[in-house]
């Protein structure tokens, strides 16, 4: 017969949050364990009221979406956390983010909606795509006009990456909705939304395309961040993927708010 363990279960959750925060400046270069190990610390300095999980080793109920990869910056990493005591969303985001080192900013905190309500779902299945910003030094942006439109153009476009197993070959062209150059004087900016498949396409493995296609290689190391992750528009855009949670919240509030109303003037 398998060990139970001793002891009351851990208390269950009743509020589950969905943090939106950024990373920025030289964190771009802390790996996501890294970054989930600050969290935790952080969420014990703020005094989250922390959900646990059962079992011999009980661990804060934490959920990661989408992490962006190590060397790159982003404006839309997202966490979810369940906590025992309700909490105001704006409040645990001020207190999380003095808690966490310069560079890891909560940007924004909203409360998920539970699930059989409407508005409920999944955060992981509202993050489809995500949109970059590769910003290519010394690149003038007629050069990367060009290369964009031979990447574009091709049907695919095969590139190596080392992995846990060894090399694996890649399709760095399919995943890819759209792309364009903008620039400022000699410094051209990609913008690339690309939708997310199994293995991930990132950045360097745009950029790798690029290079096999137009034989286009910046001459300093490029500097990519992702501005934007969630679900796909009709439009090829990337929508936010807390808005339904906000909505129906909101809804929810209006609708408290008459309710209010009425009682006062039927009484």
């Amino acid at each position: 017969m398998a060990r139970q363990p001793t002891g009351p279960p851990p208390p269950l959750a009743v509020q589950k949050l969905r943090l939106r925060y950024a990373k920025r400046g030289r964190l771009r270069f802390t790996s996501h364990r890294d970054i989930a190990r600050a969290f935790e610390r952080a969420l014990r300095r703020a005094q989250v009221p922390m959900a646990y999980s059962a079992g011999f080793s009980p661990h804060p109920k934490i959920s990661w979406v989408g992490a962006a990869p190590t060397g790159v910056a982003s404006e839309a990493e997202y966490v979810e956390i369940s906590v025992v005591e309700r909490v105001d969303p704006e409040e645990l985001r001020r207190a999380l983010d003095e808690s966490l080192p310069a560079g890891i900013d909560i940007v924004e905190v909203v409360e998920a909606v539970p699930a059989g309500e409407p508005g409920a779902g999944s955060l992981p299945d509202r993050i489809e795509a995500s949109r970059w910003g590769i910003r290519l030094p010394q690149v003038p942006v007629e050069v990367a006009s060009l290369a964009v439109a031979a990447f574009m153009a091709a049907q695919n476009l095969p590139v190596e990456r080392l992995m846990k197993d060894g090399i694996r070959t890649l399709d760095a062209r399919a995943p890819v909705i759209s792309m364009s150059a903008s620039g400022d004087g000699g410094c051209a900016t990609l913008w690339v939304v690309v939708r997310h498949v199994t293995p991930a396409v990132r950045p360097d493995d745009v950029l790798s395309g690029l290079r096999s296609v137009a034989d286009l290689v910046p001459p300093v190391p490029s500097e990519a961040t992702r501005y934007a992750q969630g679900p796909l528009t009709e439009l090829g855009e990337v929508d936010d993927p807390l808005a339904p949670d906000r909505l129906a919240m909101t809804t929810a509030g209006v609708t408290l708010a008459v309710a209010d109303l009425e009682a006062v003037a039927g009484g």
